[in-house]
């Protein structure tokens, strides 16, 4: 659970939602850890053979303090050189074989436990690209980094070391023990003493250690939403000058994280030092009784020296107890942080998705005949049916029950063919509007249909093969420009669809980059101005030649020169497609034939530019307001390089 302060500062990242939730609420340490089943499983048998080898060697080490004892009561009593070299090469023989046990262990584990690891995080993407926008507009970036780094390197260092330790440690412990009773039984009650002690100690460490534990964790997943919106928004920290803000609420943030740290370092101290002081006050004990009892000649030296040894072997699997206890806890709050994301609900599709397997198309991609189809080619039959809204309701689900929908009754027809601009004041909800098209939000009530078919009957990978987006704010990948485009492109396009979709986009820059369109663009396309991330973006939501086409304001960053070029191209495009279009400037609703006018989450009026400017005063009053603010932002918001 995250106490972190709150420092003032824009980039502060807000607590995972479930983070907030108590612990004393969560699963228990051993019921979130069998959750890891399923990865485990198919590893079983080489992690059930490690653990098998790592008890044999520890039992291995038990054998050493009985060689022990058969060298003091016989060759060192007898005075036999030979004897006690031979005990002596005993001896070495046991420690080489413990040594190559443990060691063959740690190979048996390496491979498999880096699988699952590996496993572990390809679900976690992969479940992350289905989980729906309203999940990842209330989780900060960082906490599901930390949840697929972390925590996961967490998960596999406890497989590797304390789920075998724990079971290793605790059958020696009983088989060292049992040596002890039956070579004298009084001294092994002895040694038993601070048993109960320890037994509770740790069940008060476990119970703290588990909530600082996980309250650490998610504090790295606060630093790490910092860290990286820091590194992304260096430009902003560095216009505005708030280096100093940010470096105050990273430190306060990692103050926090350290005290948090320190606090578990305090646990960890206090457990260990009880673990080890009352079995050495209990060894000590031992060898004082024991002592007394060979002075009496109740007890021979050997079996003294058998004993104690014995009690010293059994040391490391008593003191480990403590971090091994630490290091569980901590993989089990991972893995309630792993599997809080995972539990996510995903988007639900009435039409069952098959997931792509990149191994499968890759070698289908190295086959002589392909079905090669344009993104947009339809699955629907076609129709005139265009794009339709009918009584579209829309409120968020994080919106308060009973609270005004943001989307009221809209009722819009877009015919086949048809591009119609949508219009209306700032929150008035068109960027909402346009992302109910390929479901990037479901709709509260009401329904959208393309070409006459529900968009809640198709699949998502369907329906978002023939519809494309483009955003006002352009997000482009660390790869090259040509990938970022051909990421709109059906199977099999290349050069040649790449090449028109930049000409529309009047993108043609991209061949005079220094790779050309093998350029890399770098994270978040920064390389490149605003006017050229937007063309790509453009340029990537034609190269497809989608049936339906959702463009919001995707010309707000070209000059007025660049603007009309696309423009020009766009007309060309448009003739053959169904689109709707956000628009901010006149020059981009002259682009479509029809206009709708949004206001306050209505469609207040449906026309073409002109009618709507002789008969809707709002409409009006928005346009006169666009003309002067359009030739000002033409000018200002260019591509200036």
């Amino acid at each position: 659970m995250s106490t972190k302060p709150a420092p003032t500062t824009d980039l502060a990242p807000d607590p995972a939602p479930e983070a907030a939730q108590d612990p004393a609420e969560r699963h228990s340490t051993v019921r979130a850890l069998l959750r890891l089943w399923p990865y485990v499983r198919p590893v079983r048998a080489r992690l059930g053979t490690a653990a098998a080898i790592a008890i044999l060697a520890s039992c291995v080490g038990l054998v050493i303090p009985l060689v022990l004892k058969w060298m003091v009561d016989g060759p060192v009593a007898d005075r036999d050189p030979a004897g006690v070299w031979l005990g002596a090469l005993y001896l070495l023989l046991l420690g080489l074989a413990e040594a190559l046990l443990f060691g063959f262990r740690r190979w048996l584990v390496a491979r498999p436990l880096a699988g699952v690891e590996a496993g572990m995080r390809a679900d976690l993407y992969r479940h992350l690209q289905r989980l729906p926008v309203a999940f990842h507009d209330r989780w900060a970036s960082g906490q599901l980094l930390s949840r697929g780094t972390t925590d996961l390197m967490l998960l596999r260092m406890f497989l590797a070391f304390p789920l075998t330790f724990l079971l290793v440690n605790g059958v020696t412990i009983l088989i060292g023990v049992g040596i002890m009773l039956v070579q004298d039984w009084t001294l092994g009650l002895v040694i038993l003493g601070p048993a109960i002690p320890v037994m509770i100690t740790c069940g008060i460490f476990e119970k703290k250690y588990s909530a600082v534990a996980r309250r650490a964790q998610d504090q790295v997943g606060d630093l790490t939403t910092v860290v990286e919106e820091s590194v992304l928004g260096i430009r902003i920290i560095k216009g505005f000058g708030r280096h100093r803000s940010q470096a105050r609420a990273f430190h306060e943030l990692s103050h926090t994280l350290r005290g948090t740290e320190l606090r578990k370092a305090r646990l960890l101290a206090a457990i260990w030092a009880v673990i080890v002081t009352l079995p050495e006050v209990a060894i000590g004990a031992a060898l004082v009784v024991g002592a007394v009892q060979v002075a009496d000649g109740a007890l021979s030296a050997g079996t003294l020296v058998a004993f104690l040894s014995t009690a010293l072997a059994l040391r490391w699997p008593v003191e480990s107890i403590g971090f091994l206890l630490a290091m569980s806890q901590e993989a089990a709050t991972a893995t309630d942080r792993y599997f809080e994301v995972m539990d996510a609900e995903v988007e639900a599709d009435p039409v069952a998705e098959v997931e792509a397997d990149p191994v499968a198309e890759a070698r289908a991609a190295e086959g002589a005949s392909r079905d090669v189809r344009p993104r947009g080619e339809a699955r629907l039959p076609a129709a005139a049916g265009g794009l339709r809204f009918e009584h579209v309701r829309f409120r968020y689900p994080d919106a308060a029950p009973g609270s005004t929908p943001l989307l009221t009754d809209i009722d819009l027809h877009i015919r086949p063919g048809e591009s119609m601009a949508l219009v209306g004041a700032t929150g008035s909800g068109k960027t909402t509007l346009t992302a109910l098209v390929p479901r990037l939000h479901e709709v509260t009530e009401g329904r959208i249909t393309l070409d006459g078919a529900d968009i809640a009957t198709l699949s998502r990978r369907e329906l978002r093969s023939m519809v494309a987006v483009a955003f006002e704010e352009p997000t482009l990948f660390s790869a090259t420009v040509g990938e970022n485009v051909l990421m709109g492109a059906g199977e099999g396009a290349g050069e040649k669809e790449l090449d028109r979709a930049l000409a529309i986009a009047q993108a043609d820059f991209a061949h005079a980059l220094p790779e050309g369109t093998g350029t890399q663009v770098g994270e978040q396309g920064l390389s490149l101005s605003g006017g050229q991330r937007q063309r790509l973006a453009l340029a990537r939501a034609v190269v497809g030649r989608p049936r339906f086409l959702v463009l919001d304001d995707p010309l707000s960053a070209l000059d007025v020169h660049t603007e009309a070029a696309v423009e020009a191209a766009l007309r060309q495009v448009l003739a053959d497609t169904t689109a709707l279009i956000v628009a901010h400037r006149p020059s981009t609703v002259l682009l479509a034939d029809r206009v709708a006018l949004l206001s306050e989450g209505r469609i207040a009026a449906v026309g073409t530019h002109h009618e709507l400017l002789r008969t809707n005063a709002e409409y009006a009053h928005l346009m006169s307001g666009l003309d002067g603010h359009g030739d000002d932002e033409g000018f200002q918001g260019g591509d200036g390089r």
